[in-house]
């Protein structure tokens, strides 16, 4: 379901001010009135409604009121953050990359310079492309109602990429890298990386032309586990949301193909 991303927290009584590109957003384009309420995001992650109280002057005023619970049940375990790594493209396709990315829910996305990118010059330096990355995945979260607040980093060198996967990997966590590759290069399931139940999951995906051969041996010797999915050589912009999907899927449905834990009795193991 849609929810408003608000940019800042209400204010201590519960009000809330829109102007601008929110202001045209909710009036212009959504047509919303005094009277009416929408579900928003805050900041800090919580959910609410905001029923309008006034539009007048290019100001839209409003007020929280409490968003009705959800029904009562057993919660699902929280699923370990997606990171995607993804090669830089030619064109616009980064952008569309950055928005399927948002909708489907992955914490962060790392773009980075491999040996086959063709990077276009930016107007207005690398600030401004990060500028529209970001109202990008604000956009794509408020159309997809995603709880996540996925985040766009800067692009990076080889360098600085491998120098922030050994930074997630800091303190003895249980991080799976995966790379993405057109060629089978080890005999191995999603399934059974996946069942290795890790506490986050790095996706790598390259560029047009994929990964150099050198690339390849860089990911495998930094411990990536390398994955092909299906027969087909799928584009860049395809594969980052064909492998993250995959992976998202597997997660959610854990529950149902995970060994259960088997019972202190001795019973033996349940499947």
């Amino acid at each position: 379901m849609k929810r408003f991303i608000l940019s800042r927290s209400p204010g201590v009584d519960g009000t809330v001010r829109l102007v601008g590109e929110d202001y045209h957003y909710l009036v212009r384009v959504r047509r919303l009135a005094p009277g009416e309420t929408f579900p928003v995001r805050l900041p800090g992650g919580g959910e609410t409604l905001v029923r309008i109280l006034a539009v007048e002057n290019g100001v839209l005023t409003g007020a929280c009121v409490p968003a009705a619970g959800a029904p009562a049940g057993a919660a699902s375990p929280p699923l370990p953050p997606l990171i995607l790594f993804q090669a830089l493209p030619r064109g616009a396709k980064m952008d569309l990359i950055v928005r399927q990315a948002a909708e489907g829910g992955l914490a962060e996305i790392v773009p980075f310079v491999s040996e086959h990118s063709i990077p276009r010059p930016e107007d207005g330096g690398p600030g401004n492309r990060l500028r529209r990355w970001e109202k990008i995945v604000r956009e794509a979260r408020q159309q997809s109602g995603s709880p996540i607040a996925t985040a766009v980093r800067p692009p990076l060198d080889p360098e600085g990429l491998f120098e922030y996967w050994q930074e997630l990997r800091g303190g003895g966590r249980n991080v799976l890298g995966l790379l993405f590759h057109q060629s089978p290069l080890e005999q191995a399931s999603l399934h059974r990386y996946l069942g290795m139940e890790p506490e986050l999951v790095v996706l790598a995906i390259g560029p047009e032309g994929g990964f150099s051969p050198g690339e390849v041996s860089r990911f495998l010797k930094a411990d990536f586990k390398p994955l092909t999915i299906g027969d087909t050589v799928l584009r860049t912009e395809t594969a980052a949301l064909y492998g993250a999907a995959a992976v998202r899927t597997i997660l959610l449905e854990r529950s149902s193909w995970l060994p259960k834990t088997p019972p202190s009795s001795g019973s033996g193991s349940i499947y």
